[in-house]
């Protein structure tokens, strides 16, 4: 895009500043206490976005990402448009610049969930509203400031404490360093070497001096940690036939209850969702009293109303 401003995009934790990231937080957290006993179709008591317009566009399947952004544009006032990637124009050979251009005349943001990060930060580029990283194979930022809101719920300010994480160094596990190095929290990272993370989040992290670190033994990863956490092992758009030897290469950082005995009393335990359950956890730890997956899952909505909010400087 050129001339003019340049739109609020929420498209990596990277991005931006530790005080922004914690304002976002903070007006998820007043919202969410503000809706307290109110039906969840029920307008906000102050909707935030009246009249406003978000398109979402999916290339991949969703439960957690297109009802939370949906229902929160609702509460908020505004209005979501479904956007099928197979039945746009998109996918039958219009370029991403062009969609950005024609969809920043129709509505006031953009979310997308796609493979490529590519072809976020190409929409990005060429929209002239705020675009929002629904999730993509390199990140997924806004699951990671439900899993900040969800932490520090539950254990008091995240600055400070050790995470672990468990499995694969996905795109998940990506911004989760991200957000160690700018919330200031400890991160350990229990991978195999073949599917370690992100050498330029690491690198990132350690140009920041961030406590961050990778471990191959799962048990010694979760000393002393205040949540441990975990994804599938198996995501969208994998190869099949590797499941087999993903299975394997990851079957020792399977969170299990005596797993978590190692970690600090009080710890929590979460996951995206959505799991596999006895593969990356066991269902015990899953629906056990340290589990915080589905108030994780609930905090998405809070919080990607306060990041459309930010976005749209509201």
């Amino acid at each position: 895009m050129s001339g003019g401003a340049r739109p609020r995009h929420f498209l990596d934790i990277r991005d931006h500043a530790p005080e922004t990231l914690r304002a976002i937080l903070d007006d998820a957290k007043a919202m969410k206490a503000a809706r307290a006993g109110l039906p969840k179709g029920a307008p906000d008591p102050e909707p935030a976005l009246p009249g406003h317009a978000l398109a979402m566009i999916f290339e991949k399947p969703s439960t957690r990402t297109r009802v939370s952004f949906d229902i929160g544009m609702r509460q908020m006032g505004g209005h979501a448009l479904l956007l099928n990637g197979a039945e746009m124009q998109l996918g039958r050979g219009e370029t991403v610049a062009d969609t950005a251009r024609v969809l920043s005349r129709y509505v006031d943001a953009v979310m997308i969930r796609t493979t490529s990060h590519a072809n976020l930060m190409e929409l990005a580029e060429h929209s002239s509203v705020p675009v929002v990283n629904g999730l993509t194979d390199d990140s997924h930022p806004c699951q990671i400031m439900a899993d900040i809101l969800t932490f520090e719920e539950k254990r008091g300010p995240v600055a400070g404490r050790k995470l672990t994480w468990t499995g694969d160094g996905n795109n998940v596990a990506t911004s989760f360093i991200e957000a160690a190095t700018l919330f200031g929290f400890e991160l350990v990272l229990a991978c195999p070497e073949t599917l370690s993370p992100s050498p330029r989040a690491l690198a990132f992290a350690a140009e920041r001096g961030a406590k961050v670190r990778v471990e191959r033994d799962a048990e010694r990863a979760v000393e002393g940690a205040d949540a441990v956490i975990a994804d599938t092992w198996f995501s969208m758009g994998d190869d099949p036939s590797a499941r087999e030897s993903r299975h394997n290469q990851l079957a020792p950082y399977q969170v299990t209850a005596r797993l978590m005995e190692g970690a600090a009393p009080g710890a929590i335990f979460l996951h995206c969702l959505p799991a596999h359950r006895g593969e990356e956890a066991t269902a015990e730890v899953m629906d056990g009293p340290q589990s915080a997956i589905f108030d994780e899952a609930e905090n998405r909505l809070h919080v990607q109303k306060a990041i459309l909010k930010w976005c749209l400087g509201v």
